[in-house]
């Protein structure tokens, strides 16, 4: 796989020295669209514009610039954006080799988890039954298909299936992936019983059990991992992501074991308060 570009959320100073200090703000980066995020105070609110045409001016790969104005919010995880310079929300991210179209004000997206879906992939032999739910736009089904995967991807927002069912396309896939929407616990529920849900003409038999689970939780929803778990084979591979201190992580690997999953591996792959991070998990199902 060809290593492709990294989230730049690194940038200070992109305006001039003449603007107020909080304007000279940092950005993220998703495809050619720019994500700050400035706070709402009477000296900045007139000025917004003209951070956005700075940005696009000073960076030439950046031909968008959004101001997020609410936190992720509902079950699509999408905050509320506000065009300050560009044409637009619709973009397209590219890592490693990879390319994602999606709609920045519709569909959720975090560019900053390209190693690690990278990782993940590299450990997926061609076969291999994987489902995942929480799909999103999909940076995890695409590159486990990729590698030679059949994906069973579970997404509850149509916009996100949508935008799935292009990027397969796009990154010529689609033979690999089933796309359903769906909520991911109600058809966990399904695959754990003995009834049955169809698919775009194709059901999915509740006797199926996968080689790998890859479960980029939402925060909050850890409850998925008793969902999925029985559904996975025994030996087979969980990977899992959840939000939490350092200091609960003793505390989880011990309630894992007692699931009857063994850690392999973890590690902190971001974070989303100054004492809560991101924890990537991989399991193995005794």
């Amino acid at each position: 796989m060809r290593r492709g570009r990294r989230p730049r959320d690194e940038f200070s100073g992109v305006v001039s020295r003449e603007m107020p200090k909080e304007a000279r703000c940092s950005f993220s980066l998703v495809g050619d669209a720019a994500i700050i995020s400035i706070p709402r105070t009477s000296d900045l609110e007139g000025r917004k514009k003209e951070i956005g045409e700075a940005i696009i001016a000073r960076h030439r790969n950046v031909k968008t610039v959004l101001n997020k104005v609410t936190r992720l919010e509902g079950e699509r995880r999408v905050a509320e954006l506000e065009v300050l310079a560009g044409e637009g929300t619709v973009t397209c991210n590219r890592e490693y080799g990879f390319a994602y179209h999606l709609d920045l004000a519709r569909v959720f997206f975090n560019p900053r988890l390209g190693s690690e879906r990278m990782r993940v992939a590299s450990k997926v032999r061609a076969g291999e039954r994987i489902i995942v739910p929480f799909a999103g736009v999909g940076p995890f089904a695409v590159p486990l298909a990729a590698a030679g995967a059949r994906v069973l991807a579970l997404e509850i927002s149509s916009e996100a299936c949508r935008w799935l069912a292009e990027n397969a396309r796009l990154n010529q896939v689609d033979g690999n992936i089933q796309i359903v929407n769906c909520d991911a616990f109600e058809i966990c529920r399904v695959l754990a019983g003995k009834s049955q849900y169809r698919s775009e003409g194709r059901s999915i038999r509740p006797e199926q059990k996968f080689d790998r689970a890859v479960v980029p939780t939402p925060y909050g929803r850890d409850e998925i991992l008793d969902a999925i778990s029985p559904l996975v084979r025994p030996g087979g591979a969980i990977h899992f992501y959840t939000f939490k201190r350092q200091s609960q992580i003793e505390g989880l690997i011990q309630e894992f074991e007692e699931k009857g999953l063994a850690v392999d591996f973890h590690r902190r792959c971001g974070s989303v308060a100054p004492t809560v991070s991101r924890w990537a998990f991989d399991l193995t199902k005794l």
